[in-house]
């Protein structure tokens, strides 16, 4: 059986205000940053272990992949993957502890 992707309500805020953000600036970098985002948290299903382990968490089961300055963190389970968090590099990590943690049922 195949794993889906699922996304925390805050990671999909988090790329709200990701695209609200850049859109200042430019339309057509935001569309560009967030289709990014969303290819590569696709791509996670093919590969889940290929994102590197998230240091400040240092959890195996927790992991990241980089999409220009930002980190899409995700947990993987047996049938699904979990995007917790969408947060740009220079971001804090604190706020995520609690999301990437999940509801471990």
């Amino acid at each position: 059986m195949a794993r889906k992707l699922s996304w925390s309500p805050e990671a999909l805020e988090d790329i709200e205000a990701t695209a609200s953000y850049i859109e200042r600036d430019s339309l057509w970098y935001a569309q560009i940053c967030v289709s990014k985002i969303l290819a590569v948290a696709e791509s996670i299903l093919d590969f889940p272990e290929s994102g590197r382990i998230v240091p400040e968490i240092a959890n195996a089961s927790i992991r990241e992949k980089f999409v220009y300055s930002y980190r899409v963190i995700y947990r993987p389970e047996s049938n699904r993957i979990v995007v917790a968090a969408v947060i740009h590099g220079s971001g804090l990590l604190e706020q995520v502890n609690v999301r990437v943690k999940g509801d471990e049922t």
